[in-house]
């Protein structure tokens, strides 16, 4: 698809190109290509003489291979993560940006959640967008703002589990779902850790470029401030995963040592009956309760007895509580 987006009025205007004659036409600011055929990519490189690379999309952690400057070209070339806290399968999504001229490209394969939302801004607020860099500045600025709320859905998260699973004698089931719960908030605040260290390296790189004006200059440098928050807030996360995921562990080891007390209790119990049994199995010729008319009776009573009294007895020192 191949989305571009024209300045009107201060607003972004959004206007998805079937045709190339339709893309010579327009004086964009910035254009999408999410999941772009190689035909829509050969408009995009006819229209602007931009040359877009194989591996642009490459995982590539190299700073250098990352983020670049082509002076000759008077190109800019940016690779970022954003991140999608889809609750099925959270990922980072990474995006290629490349600002050739006055026109900010940007390459992805899947629709981003940071995208719809600054488009939505910039239809509501008119003077947001001004230029290319500005569309890259409010992108990193909504995927910080939008890792603030998906970290804040982690606290309320987390929250809900910790008042499930410290409940009085909770169950295994209980544990386990909690188990679940904690697993997948831990991994959804270590991507966003993740996306939040990339976008700090993005900014740097742009101010370091001097490709940016003093306001965007001044605004980068409010979006870092942001981002430097943020750390102290994914650190109290993992510090409050880790406490939740210790109390569970901790009750089901609890779980599991009482059901090894009861069958250490009736064990024991079961002893003293069977060594009575042994006793009076040995068929000894002078054993005097052979003879004796109520022998088999007794002797089934003192094993009762026998299992009674250990019972009486652990349950008077609180050893089956």
């Amino acid at each position: 698809m191949l989305n571009v987006f024209t300045l009107k009025n201060g607003r972004l205007v959004q206007q998805e190109i079937d045709d190339p004659q339709t893309l010579a036409a327009l004086q964009p600011v910035w254009v999408d290509l999410e999941s772009a055929d190689p035909r829509e990519l050969g408009w995009v490189e006819a229209r602007f003489g931009l040359s877009i690379p194989t591996d642009v999309l490459d995982q590539d952690l190299e700073e250098s291979a990352r983020f670049y400057e082509e002076e000759e070209e008077n190109q800019l070339h940016l690779r970022s993560d954003f991140l999608i806290s889809d609750e099925e399968r959270p990922r980072n999504e990474r995006v290629a940006f490349i600002i050739h001229g006055s026109v900010l490209f940007s390459i992805h394969t899947h629709d981003l959640t940071v995208f719809r939302l600054l488009r939505l801004r910039a239809r509501r607020m008119p003077g947001l967008i001004e230029n290319a860099t500005d569309v890259l500045l409010a992108l990193y600025l909504t995927d910080a703002e939008y890792s603030a709320d998906t970290l804040e859905g982690i606290y309320d998260d987390l929250e809900a589990i910790g008042a499930h699973i410290l409940k009085p004698r909770p169950s295994d089931q209980d544990a386990s779902q909690a188990l679940t719960g904690i697993a997948q908030q831990e991994d959804l605040n270590g991507r966003i850790r993740r996306n939040v260290m990339d976008t700090r390296r993005a900014l740097s790189f742009l101010l370091r470029s001097r490709h940016l004006s003093a306001d965007q200059s001044v605004e980068a440098r409010q979006i870092l401030r942001d981002l430097d928050s943020l750390d102290g807030h994914t650190a109290f996360l993992f510090d409050k995963i880790n406490f939740l995921m210790d109390a569970t562990v901790g009750f089901i080891n609890i779980n599991q040592n009482k059901v090894i007390k009861i069958f250490s209790v009736a064990s024991v119990a079961m002893l003293p009956p069977t060594l009575i049994a042994s006793i009076y199995g040995m068929n000894f010729k002078l054993m005097p309760e052979l003879d004796w008319r109520f022998g088999y009776p007794f002797a089934l009573a003192l094993m009762v007895i026998s299992v009674i009294a250990p019972f009486w007895f652990f349950r008077k020192k609180g050893w089956l509580d």
